[in-house]
């Protein structure tokens, strides 16, 4: 429900009465803060178009220390990818949010920013405009951060330095009032295994030890998302108009002379079908698996999957789809001190439930108000012997030479001499995170993540054929094909590999050999005398839901290489944009959220700036 201080979303019938501008696909990360910006210019009418619902009243959203519990239910779109050869034949989740505010619903609050070199390579490959320099602005923008006090500072190892950080934006974010008991042991731990401790990770120097930040409202100590932050506080506009639980089935596409026009959206609700005119643009903002499931249902892509699905070609890209990439992840579960405190004690404990219930709804305080904070972002010859070093990178070289493209050769600069990049993050929580490991009753557990954050693995997202003689539509779902750990991917599963290495001397260092017991999954030994984590990259990697590059930005190449231009412009295409995590052309080294809400601010000012020079 919506709060009775806001109005209600409008039906479609009367959606399709205004007569708009802008109608922007996808009520998400991105999507709301162009609708925002937009419409703070009165006499632009803005449209937004979400296929969820709006959900402000689910504990599973909204409260911090129930995060991950959303994902699979029923506000999930419950995706997955076909059956990965490089994972055993396993097929993964791929979770995506059906809900106004999009995947910030339902993500981990994880609120960092990328190196400032992953943002430069972008500028490099020719995307002017998207550089760190460029970007900084418009990541202030999005953000009021809460600075910790002083005795926070020093009793949490917490550091910040000012000038990067925003004070006015919509999404409150902070450090976190309260800390597990991890916390205590974590900077020491990696300081002593030669992680240094970061000034302030959001500086465009990432790597280090430092504290995860989260995206909390430090009152209500409530998840601040897109639909709360960038929506709610400006629903009450009479230029900007929001319709939920409707699809758009179609970009609607004409020809004028030799060029296409976006002209508007064909779209379903319930047993309703309208076509809806925008008199500027169409805004794509749907994100990395479903942006382009609708431009290839609209006759822009590859013909060899558009025909098969039953799609007229209108415009021919055989880069819709393709360069998927997505951070690699694995879960390594250690036994420890039973007498500590555990995130999941509140979760199977009926009784610790009730009184967490208490504290949070009460005061706001308790374990529903804190997260797994202890995060560190490592180079490789931080974490693994120099000669793997060296073979990495050789092996990188010739990656990039072999395939001659442009984005290879950048991911495979990360292994250059002098480069401080994040490669590998370390995340630590006193809690069962594993899938596949249930752990005994009576015992405790903690999990150690590790996540690859510069993939060569890459894939494709496109249509499924047609069934029975009907073209597909948007009702059907895509096939998801990350293709982990083949091909050229096969160095992140070495790397992987070897990197895995390092947790065990993590956990081996003090003071956190003090709590932790012994490693339990894989089990020592667990390679019969080989490696003990080749099988466990294997069988049981996962990945960070972090899907980026399926209708990425071409650069120099253009539309030999890209599917839109630095101006997020389509090519081929008149009046039609795409802005979300689909653009992104290479992966950074960061969880994405940040960056998709950084992405939406900057398309909302070019977009601003283009409606000038279109207006004289």
């Amino acid at each position: 429900m919506y709060p009775h201080m806001y109005p209600s979303p409008l039906t479609l019938q009367q959606f399709a009465s205004k007569d708009l501008d802008y109608i922007i696909i996808g009520g998400g990360t991105a999507g709301l803060p162009i609708a925002n910006r937009l419409s703070e210019i009165p006499e632009f009418e803005v449209g937004v178009i979400e296929a969820g619902p709006g959900v402000f009243d689910d504990p599973s959203i909204s409260r911090p220390g129930l995060f991950g519990l959303a994902i699979g239910g029923e506000h999930d779109w419950h995706f997955e990818t076909i059956p990965q050869p490089g994972l055993g034949g396993r097929s993964l989740p791929v979770p995506r949010a059906k809900l106004l505010g999009g995947t910030s619903a339902m993500c981990f609050m994880a609120w960092t920013r990328g190196n400032r070199e992953d943002y430069d390579a972008w500028a490099d490959l020719g995307n002017p405009g998207w550089g760190w320099d460029d970007l900084l602005p418009f990541f202030k923008r999005t953000e009021t951060f809460y600075r910790p006090t002083r005795l926070q500072m020093r009793k949490n190892r917490t550091y910040f330095q000012d000038e990067f950080h925003g004070s006015d934006g919509p999404v409150k974010h902070l450090h976190m009032q309260e800390y597990g008991p991890v916390q205590q042991y974590w900077h020491g731990t990696m300081n002593e295994v030669g992680i240094e401790t970061s000034p302030d990770n959001m500086s465009g120097k990432n790597i280090g030890v430092w504290n995860l930040m989260n995206t909390i409202d430090p009152q209500m100590q409530s998840r601040s998302y897109a639909a709360n932050a960038y929506y709610l506080p400006v629903a009450h506009r009479g230029n900007l108009h929001l319709v939920t639980e409707a699809m758009v089935q179609e970009i609607m596409l004409e020809k004028n002379g030799e060029e296409w026009v976006a002209t508007g959206v064909r779209v379903t609700c319930k047993d309703d079908e309208v076509i809806i005119k925008a008199k500027r643009e169409v805004i794509l903002c749907a994100g990395a698996v479903q942006s382009p499931q609708l431009l290839e249902v609209s006759g822009i892509g590859d013909p060899n999957f558009l025909d098969p699905a039953g799609i007229p070609v209108k415009i021919v890209n055989t880069n819709v789809g393709e360069n998927l990439r997505d951070h690699m992840m694995t879960e390594t579960t250690f036994e420890f001190d039973p007498s500590l405190p555990s995130a999941d004690d509140f979760k199977f404990d009926a009784a610790k439930s009730a009184e967490a219930d208490y504290a949070y709804e009460n005061s706001r305080t308790g374990p529903h108000t804190i997260l797994p904070c202890s995060i560190a972002y490592c180079p490789l010859d931080k974490v693994m012997p120099p000669e793997y070093v060296a073979e990495f990178a050789e092996r990188a070289r010739q990656i990039a030479k072999e395939t001659g493209k442009p984005r290879e050769e950048m991911i495979a600069r990360q292994f250059n001499p002098g480069r401080l990049l994040g490669q590998i993050e370390y995340i630590f929580d006193l809690s069962n995170w594993s899938p596949y490991y249930k752990g005994e009753p009576g015992k405790k557990y903690a999990t150690m993540l590790q996540v690859l954050l510069y993939p060569f693995s890459h894939g494709w997202i496109h249509l499924p054929p047609m069934k029975d003689g009907k073209p597909t539509t948007m009702d059907d779902k895509p096939i998801i094909n990350p293709r982990f750990y083949m091909d050229t991917g096969q160095i992140d599963y070495d790397i992987m590999t070897r990197a895995n290495h390092f947790v065990d001397r993590i956990v081996s260092a003090e003071p956190m050999c003090e709590i932790i017991y012994k490693r339990v999954f894989p089990p020592v030994g667990a390679g019969n005398g080989k490696d003990d984590f080749e099988n466990h990259v294997r069988d049981y990697s996962l990945t960070d839901w972090h899907p980026i590059g399926t209708c990425s930005m071409g650069g120099y190449r253009g539309k030999e290489e890209g599917v839109v231009d630095a101006r997020l412009k389509v090519y081929g295409v008149k009046g039609l944009r795409i802005a979300d995590a689909s653009i992104f052309p290479l992966p950074i080294s960061a969880h994405i959220m940040a960056t998709v809400y950084a992405v939406g601010e900057k398309a909302a000012s070019m977009i601003k700036e283009d409606a000038v020079v279109e207006d004289g």
